[in-house]
């Protein structure tokens, strides 16, 4: 039996750790490995010694892959992904696909052309808090929707200097943090249209310039149907904890929330509200963080072609784009 092969691009601990969560579910094959950190791709060939160590993404994109995974700096997320794309390769890109909704259109355009499954690592969907507060929304019981808290903050930032250098990220907290919260909202609420979107964004306490990166943001979103929603992000926040993340919805029989835990990064509680009365839906542990990917690399499996949802990330793109405009 085959499996699809697949190439990693980019191998830190994110293109790592879903580089392990893809071979554990024994759908596909790493067949490649590329990154310009000799410790990182040392990293991954102890996760793959079978796959081939290349020095470039050209050299990758010769060896006519069934997928690739894209985890390098945002400023090349595109350019990468319409490149395997064009070459007949499947992608699995981490977040932002693109700098701006124009990248994130031509990339998905791209895996319409070329007929090839695209997807993105929005793995906040995946946590088993955001499946229980999805089934409460989509089957109605917390009734109509109204509101929805968005919240993230990151009290340490980025350890990478390309993150604030704009040309290289697109941007700043919004990019790098907002943009989950935003996907889930988009994606719990079935894409409703965004009617308006007001914003502030901040560097360093002050008013960010046009040209700067932003380390705290808010947002304010109308959206169709009457729901009014809000966004708060950060990077170096004084907090009082490592970090503070919290999705809630409201609706009129009844809210839910997923919120992390004594300011981990990586554990979730989830709760149904009642009035004030709270009910505990899902609690740690959660391996969460690589079912994105897992998801992806069992569709591969499948040979399944372009999927018409990828569309969606164009308007995540867009909402991320508005937020800067004003």
């Amino acid at each position: 039996m085959s499996f699809p092969s697949v190439g990693f691009l980019g191998t830190g601990w994110i293109g790592c750790n879903r580089m392990a969560a893809m071979l554990k579910t024994g759908a596909i094959e790493a067949a490649a490995i590329c990154d310009p950190s000799a410790d990182c791709a040392a990293q991954a060939v102890q996760l793959a010694p079978n796959a081939a160590l290349l020095p470039s993404f050209e050299a990758m994109l010769s060896e006519k892959l069934d997928g690739v995974v894209i985890a390098t700096p945002s400023a090349l997320h595109a350019e990468q992904a319409i490149l395997a794309l064009e070459h007949g390769a499947a992608v699995f890109c981490q977040k932002p696909l693109g700098r701006n909704a124009t990248e994130a259109e031509a990339v998905v355009e791209a895996a319409r052309r070329s007929d090839r499954l695209l997807s993105v690592d929005f793995s906040y969907r995946y946590t088993a808090g955001v499946q229980a507060i999805t089934q409460l929304v989509r089957s109605g019981e917390l009734g109509r929707i109204f509101a929805a808290d968005l919240v993230f903050h990151n009290a340490y930032g980025p350890d990478k200097l390309w993150f604030y250098d704009r040309a290289q990220s697109g941007g700043g907290c919004v990019m790098d943090l907002g943009v989950h919260l935003i996907d889930l909202m988009l994606w719990l609420l079935d894409y409703p249209e965004v009617e308006d979107v007001t914003s502030r964004l901040f560097t360093g306490g002050s008013p960010a310039d046009a040209d700067a990166v932003e380390d705290y943001a808010i947002a304010q979103f109308g959206l169709a149907g009457g729901i009014g929603a809000r966004l708060a992000c950060s990077w170096r926040l004084q907090a009082g904890q490592e970090a503070d993340i919290q999705v809630t919805f409201y609706g009129d029989r009844g809210g839910a929330s997923l919120r992390n835990v004594a300011g981990s990064f990586y554990d979730f509680e989830a709760r149904r509200f009642h009035g004030t009365r709270s009910e505990l839906l899902t609690s740690p542990p959660d391996d969460w963080g690589g079912r994105a990917a897992a998801a992806w690399a069992e569709r591969l499996a499948e040979r399944s072609n372009f999927d018409p949802s990828a569309e969606r990330l164009v308007d995540v793109a867009r909402v991320i784009d508005r937020i800067y405009q004003n």
